[in-house]
């Protein structure tokens, strides 16, 4: 694959950054993921929004271009040959000295990473995806909110634990937080419906907020439903009429199986997507296409 380092696009094996970098000495770096959708990235603006905040409170001098990554974007299509594609563009502090830094971060380098979208089981939107509960717990974010930055242990260490279940299949892992509350999967947001309400774990629990968290909780209140973010237990979950997972590249998920960490299963509705989930999904796809969600939008009203 062809990927861009720093604005110019290389074959990815030559692709290299200095061991003096901060984003690898020290973990001083952001990323962002996205897709596009008929060669058009999703939600670009927020994601280098969100970008952009994260390297003032590293003290990152960057500020993001939208118009010159949407082109770069279209280069790697097509170097890459590829229609759509998952994108990671990440942003390190850059080279500096050994040791902690005196001054502002004023030399950061940029990859934008490419690859094929991963295959997509489309019935996993109809039967869902089961959700296992971890031992594990999120960590709390180094500055004033989780953002999406290169230190990633604590997330690995989860992936590591779910691989230990053997009933788990192809689970999402669930962390808790320090005081027992839901906070996230390892690569995804959580929700859940009760009582024709939507719910999501609060950022106070040291939650990274997603783009497409932001992204569903708009929609969902625009079609009027009720959107509340609180400190929420396990039994929350159990006791829930719909579950779904959001990410940028899956988009949304059903979750219609609930596992703890002994492996007691526990189904969710009738163990198929809800007419929420349901609606809300189309409601995305038909905003990444760019159609008309008028009608989208009223459906959902009508299924509350």
């Amino acid at each position: 694959m062809k990927i861009d380092l720093n604005g110019n696009v290389i074959e990815e094996q030559k692709a290299v950054v200095s061991v003096y970098d901060h984003g690898f000495l020290y973990g001083m770096g952001l990323f962002e993921t996205f897709r596009t959708y008929g060669g058009r990235p999703f939600l670009l603006e927020w994601h280098l929004e969100r970008l952009a905040a994260g390297c003032r409170e590293l003290d990152i001098c960057y500020v993001p271009d939208p118009n010159r990554l949407q082109f770069r974007i279209r280069q790697l299509l097509e170097a890459n040959e590829l229609t759509d594609a998952y994108f990671r563009f990440t942003v390190t502090a850059g080279t500096d000295i050994l040791g902690l830094p005196a001054e502002p971060y004023k030399h950061p380098s940029e990859v934008l990473y490419v690859k094929p979208l991963p295959p997509v089981d489309s019935s996993v939107y109809v039967s869902g995806k089961p959700l296992q509960l971890l031992e594990s717990r999120r960590n709390s974010p180094e500055g004033k909110i989780r953002h999406k930055s290169l230190h990633y242990m604590n997330n690995i260490l989860a992936k590591q634990e779910l691989r230990r279940y053997p009933w788990a299949g192809q689970a999402e892992g669930l962390l808790l937080d320090a005081r027992g509350f839901l906070s996230e999967g390892i690569v995804s947001n959580v929700f859940f419906v009760r009582g024709g309400e939507l719910h999501t774990p609060s950022a106070e629990t040291g939650l990274l907020p997603g783009i497409t968290r932001r992204y569903v909780m708009t929609a969902a209140r625009e079609t009027g439903l009720s959107v509340s973010e609180g400190l929420y237990k396990w039994e929350d979950l159990t006791g829930a009429d719909e579950v779904f997972l959001t990410n940028s590249i899956q988009e949304i998920i059903p979750v219609t199986r609930l596992f703890d960490r002994e492996g007691n299963g526990h189904a969710v509705g009738d163990g198929l997507a809800g007419p929420i989930t349901g609606r809300l999904l189309s409601w995305y796809r038909n905003a990444c296409s760019g159609e008309d969600k008028a009608a989208e939008a009223k459906e959902v009203n009508d299924e509350r």
